[in-house]
């Protein structure tokens, strides 16, 4: 068999190394960690391949290296070792040895991965190649429609989003995103450019973020080159620019920008904005901005909701290619509320740690692992968070807490919460009492001796009440 060192990587033997690696560790796996691998070179039976982050890197190299030499090595036994690098470090390394060198030297059979899910940082830099658009910033690879989890809280901006994406026509002039930290803004946004390029790859696309296009406005001025700088912006099919609020206060940074945007407008070209608030709220814009940015659709991205996050969880959870039990998404889920990001980290952190150290996915490694995270969403407990907690989990109204009905149903949850109200806050029988109805104290110990002889005899019972406590106390 050709050796690798005398010709390029042979496509054929990778996409059979590849067939093999989708039947043993199975679909998920495979597209979260070997569909963004591309192959380099190939130097003194060594092939590099090249991933798009660190923690790939170190990941693919713990779980999956070895097997990939061995397979290939079956294929080509020239094939001795397997090293993984990141796309960026390796592109810096080979532009100083040609550098260097003087020669351009071209990586030997890279393997170009599909344009769904969009492979490597690499062809995310490519990206404003590919457009025309050499200042637009990379893409997230990760960041496509398909890994959005939609939910009652994102629904109307994604809809939108995929509405401006796929028309070839302008639909909303801007499309004004807005919502709170990891909300998913800037997925969409990315989601709605890789969209564009894919459908319409001519178009020339360009996304930065406001503070990109500030440093832009004022190089520009300062070496006296303006005219460059407008026909940057004004010649482009689809300005996106994230952050807006950046530009607040700002005065001749938004001075450029409005013309820009009435410049593009008038040519019927598209435009889409993010911002923390709405432009309604954004604070130190001008009003003459502030109507342009108001002039369109604007579609904002409300706080997540628990059935959404254990959507996100899921997905998560299916794209690490690792089964997670539903009681430690049920306990993220509840606890860290507010950031995806933050979210989708812990339980990649939960992950990392059990594979690469060991341990089990469990409600106490998550609880140890995060202490750190949890630490920081905690707040005092109160009575009123215990009814809400334990009345989302049993799925009956808070104000059952405090009725007079005696259903099953409703009795034992209200049990739950008067046992939890007594290990968990400060509170005295007679206070609990009142803060369930006007109950009286004795009313209060009963319940606290039932959940605890349930919680002796019942162990899907003893569950529950444990995922709701540690959820409540940590």
């Amino acid at each position: 068999m050709k050796s690798l060192e005398e010709s390029a990587v042979d496509q054929a033997e990778w996409d059979r190394v590849k067939t093999r690696l989708k039947q043993e560790f199975g679909e998920s796996a495979f597209k979260s960690w070997v569909t963004p691998i591309t192959v380099a070179t190939f130097r003194n039976g060594e092939v590099e391949l090249a991933v798009p982050t660190r923690f790939m890197r170190d990941w693919i190299t713990t779980h999956y290296a070895e097997r990939i030499r061995t397979l290939w090595n079956g294929e080509n036994p020239s094939v001795r070792k397997i090293t993984l690098k990141v796309e960026a470090a390796r592109q810096a390394e080979a532009a100083r040895e040609k550098a260097a060198s003087g020669v351009v030297a071209k990586p030997v059979g890279a393997v170009r991965a599909p344009a769904r899910p969009l492979g490597t940082p690499a062809q995310a830099q490519g990206f404003a190649a590919q457009t025309g658009a050499d200042f637009s910033a990379p893409l997230d690879v990760r960041y496509v429609f398909e890994n959005f989890v939609v939910g009652k809280p994102n629904e109307f901006a994604y809809a939108a989003a995929k509405r401006v994406a796929e028309s070839d026509q302008v639909s909303f002039n801007p499309l004004f995103l807005y919502g709170g930290v990891g909300l998913g803004k800037t997925h969409l946004m990315h989601a709605i450019a890789w969209e564009i390029r894919n459908r319409t790859p001519q178009r020339k696309v360009v996304y930065l973020s406001a503070e990109k296009f500030m440093y832009s406005f004022v190089r520009a001025l300062r070496n006296q080159d303006m005219v460059s700088f407008k026909e940057q912006f004004r010649t482009v099919d689809v300005l996106m620019i994230d952050d807006v609020q950046f530009i607040a206060g700002k005065d001749a940074t938004q001075e450029e920008f409005f013309h820009t945007f009435n410049a593009l407008v008038d040519q019927g070209r598209q435009i889409v904005l993010s911002a923390d608030k709405s432009p309604s709220n954004l604070e130190e814009i001008g009003d003459r901005l502030r109507s342009r940015l108001s002039s369109g659709l604007v579609a904002d991205l409300h706080p997540t909701t628990f059935e959404l996050r254990l959507g996100i969880l899921d997905a998560k959870a299916e794209q690490l290619g690792v089964l997670v039990p539903q009681k430690v998404k049920e306990f993220l889920a509840h606890k860290i509320t507010s950031n995806v990001r933050e979210l989708e980290g812990a339980l990649t952190r939960l992950v990392a740690h059990v594979q690469l150290v060991g341990g089990s996915l469990t409600l106490e490694a998550a609880q140890e692992l995060l202490q750190d995270l949890l630490r920081a969403h905690d707040r005092r407990l109160t009575m009123e968070e215990i009814q809400k907690r334990v009345a989302e989990h049993f799925k009956i109204r808070i104000s059952d807490m405090s009725s007079a009905r005696r259903s099953r149903a409703v009795a034992r949850p209200r049990q739950v919460a008067m046992y939890l109200s007594k290990q968990l806050t400060s509170r005295s029988l007679p206070e609990i009492g009142r803060a369930f109805g006007g109950r009286d104290h004795t009313t209060v110990m009963h319940a606290v001796r039932k959940v605890e002889e349930l919680v002796r005899l019942d162990t899907a019972f003893a569950e529950d009440v444990e995922l709701l406590t540690r959820m409540l106390e940590s």
